[in-house]
């Protein structure tokens, strides 16, 4: 894909930068945080000795150091709307962040932990954590740590008055902390879902176009019939509707619309040539006869942040979403492209390397659809996949083995093949034949396990074109599915850790 000049230049220079920034951030504060945590050690020493010499007061006074302001990597990432914004963000995020936890807390947070003492790992949830006050190891490491939250810097007040007066206090809550500090595979993938987000609010839905494509508008005043062949002809299945009596944008047809015209026909056989002779206008018509809610029309202007627009499309379940302006000299509307979910996190896998941070398996994270599935055999009619895409809202539907093997997924995107002419007899052919009837550069199905992660996921987004990925185990048995929605919904709406998620 031919990405905008300007956008990949930019991103490019952002790619070869940004490793070694974050590189040198870890380094720099790992060495920053060892010393303070020495010194903090020592102080505490010198504190006990010297509280028969001083009053309390005195004692916090030595203890305590003005705490520095951590950065809010969100409050970038929403008021920068500049590539020069998002390069900056992207750089020193987890560095700058994770450096102002450590400034303004007694003790080190999780990463410090890691670095200096000499058995990283961490008590879990339902581990026998010791609650007594933390041991001091001969390299200066605390054994046992309340972790600052790696997202937010905590007042040093609290613990300080705990461990300036010998008081048992800031023992307890250290134990409640420990059980829910991230690991560092959460704070990877949390800052990858950052990073992502912020490339996402300060580009506009025109940066994702090549330099250079096609657009294909349909007249709602054209044959249904028509529209098909054309679409079979020019190897797409979607379209933007244009009303030339109003001269505005009407809609986008799918490959939902032609599925309700099946449907129609299904439940009116005698009909046929009424169908042949239905317009584009009248698919709404056809919508109410059958019973179908209408799925939403939704727009956005070219100039809007991709954010916007992926929000958007989530909301109304859209799959795609029309970039629509408004003519300068005649104030009409205008159709300037369409772009997808596919394009769009394409778009992300291309320009974003944090993409390669998303290291948690599918298993470990609430993605995906694994209950409840759909399923048919090759035997099945066709007609019975169909009426599950309806009732169901699907876009695929498995194609199981008597075992539970998989062994093919029949798409919505089917049906256009099948009665592309108008030859809906092809709708009584079993689905294995009806398969068979596909183009030879069909690229196949895409399947992952529960092991696969989103880093490999989008790799394989950014090299192939992928619609869904069927999630299997090692013996080829259905698991679930993944779709683009279900990735997308991941990565703009799975918690942060903090209040200021958008």
């Amino acid at each position: 894909m031919i990405e905008d000049a300007k956008s990949q230049h930019h991103d490019s220079q952002q790619t070869r930068d940004n490793p070694q920034c974050i590189t040198n951030n870890r380094l720099h504060d790992g060495t920053a945080m060892a010393d303070d945590i020495r010194r903090q050690t020592s102080d505490h020493a010198t504190l006990t000795e010297s509280s028969q010499k001083s009053d309390h007061a005195t004692i916090l006074a030595a203890g305590e150091a003005p705490s520095k302001k951590g950065s809010d990597d969100d409050a970038s990432h929403d008021s920068g709307h500049s590539p020069d914004t998002s390069l900056d963000v992207q750089a020193h995020g987890p560095g700058s962040t994770a450096g102002s936890a450590q400034a303004a807390s007694h003790e080190p947070s999780a990463s410090a932990t890691q670095q200096i003492a000499p058995t990283p790992t961490s008590p879990t949830v339902g581990s026998s954590a010791p609650t007594a006050s933390p041991e001091v190891h001969p390299s200066g490491a605390l054994q046992y740590v309340a972790p600052s939250t790696y997202l937010r810097p905590v007042s040093r007040a609290a613990p300080a008055v705990g461990l300036a007066t010998g008081s048992p206090i800031a023992s307890r809550p250290a134990t409640r902390d420990r059980r829910l500090m991230p690991s560092p595979l959460d704070k990877e993938q949390i800052e990858g879902l950052r990073a992502i987000r912020a490339f996402l609010k300060v580009r506009t839905s025109y940066d994702v176009l090549p330099l250079s494509y096609r657009l294909i508008v349909f007249d709602t005043s054209l044959l249904v019939k028509k529209s098909l062949n054309i679409l079979t002809q020019q190897g797409i299945v979607s379209a933007p509707l244009w009303d030339s009596k109003t001269s505005t944008f009407a809609g986008l047809l799918t490959t939902s619309d032609y599925i309700n015209v099946v449907q129609y026909y299904w439940q009116n056989p005698d009909a046929l040539a009424q169908v042949d002779q239905f317009k584009l206008n009248s698919l709404r018509e056809i919508e109410r006869a059958i019973g179908v809610t209408p799925i939403e029309t939704v727009s956005i202007h070219p100039s809007r942040p991709l954010y916007e627009a992926c929000r958007r499309m989530l909301e109304s379940r859209a799959r795609r979403i029309p970039l629509v302006d408004v003519d300068d000299e005649t104030k009409r509307e205008m159709v300037v492209s369409v772009i997808t979910q596919y394009r769009i996190l394409k778009f992300v896998s291309v320009n974003v390397k944090e993409t390669q941070w998303l290291k948690k398996p599918l298993r470990d994270v609430n993605i995906g659809t694994f209950t409840d599935l759909a399923t048919a055999h090759m035997d099945t009619p066709v007609m019975d996949v169909i009426h599950q895409l309806v009732k169901r809202n699907i876009s695929c539907v498995p194609i199981l083995d008597r075992e539970g093997t998989v062994l093919n997924v029949f798409e919505a995107v089917d049906v256009i093949a099948l009665i592309k002419g108008g030859d809906y007899d092809n709708l009584n052919l079993s689905v294995g034949k009806s398969l068979a009837m596909r183009s030879e550069d069909f690229p196949g199905i895409y399947t992952c396990t529960l092991n696969d992660r989103l880093d490999t996921i989008f790799d394989t987004i950014r090299k192939s074109r992928v619609h869904r990925l069927v999630v299997i185990d090692e013996a080829s048995q259905l698991k679930g599915l993944l779709s683009l929605s279900d990735i997308l919904d991941y990565t703009l709406n799975s918690p942060l850790g903090d209040a200021d998620e958008q």
